[in-house]
Parts: C-alpha cells; structure tokens; sequence
C-alpha cells in the first residue's frame, strides 16, 4: 500500500503549510531583531495566496466529479511549491532608511502563531481520524 492511500495529499499539504509557515517566523523574527539597524529593509515573504491557487486552481490537472468537491494538488506540487521573499525598498522619511513597523510585525508574528497551530490541531485530527480507524480493524 502507497503512503497515498493511507494518508492523501493532506498530510503533506499541512506538512508544506507548517514549514513555510516556520519559514514565515524566521522572517518575521529578523525584522523584529532588524527594527533598529539603520538602513534595514523589511524582508516580507509571501505564499498564502498562492498556495490558496495550487491547492484551489485548475493547476492539479484534476477535474472535480462533483461541484463540491475540491481537487487536490500531488505530493510532487507540493512538495515544489516555494514561498516569495521581497525586499521592501520603500524606506520612511525618519532618516535611518529603515521600514521595520514594529507594530506591524508583531501582529504578523501573531497572525502566523494562529495560522501554524490551526495547521497542527488539523494535523493531530487527520493522525487521530487515523488512528480510531485503525483501532476499529484490530
């Protein structure tokens, strides 16, 4: 039996969802250590949007057999799929070139906290729906 058949594509949709969102972190993290060098520029990463386009868009080479049901993209697109890191070069008027709203990044630290344990409480129900079904065949 393929690692597919027992887990899908889900595990390494969530597996590829935490490790940007780790990513994510790191990057955040560095502009917050960042907020007062002068002439830092924010390092922003982007990714939700595109991966919103592999996992919803016509990309997967799937077509749906029902309008409610949602194709999944393979192990292979997922596992490619890459995160797009930006230099904001749009610097403030305070005179050290520096574009670190420490404001901002803590609500961004926060907002990714939220999002990567929402991506482990998914995880830890696909282990346990696994789990009880295995359960269940002993």
């Amino acid at each position: 039996m393929t690692t597919k058949g027992i887990f899908g594509s889900t595990i390494h949709f969530l597996n590829k969802v935490l490790e940007l969102r780790t990513q994510k972190h790191q990057s955040i993290s560095a502009n917050i250590a960042n907020a007062e060098t002068p002439g830092y520029a924010r390092l922003r990463m982007e990714f939700e949007d595109q991966l919103r386009e592999l996992t919803m868009g016509s990309e997967t080479g799937q077509t749906a057999t029902h309008p409610g049901h949602i194709p999944s993209p393979s192990k292979q697109m997922i596992e490619s799929f890459e995160a797009n890191f930006f230099r904001e070069k749009h610097h403030s008027g305070v005179g050290d070139n520096n574009n670190v709203s420490l404001d901002q990044e803590m609500v961004a630290l926060s907002v990714n906290q939220i999002r990567f344990e929402a991506a482990i409480v998914s995880l830890n129900k696909k282990f346990s729906m696994l789990k009880h079904v295995i359960q269940e065949k002993l």
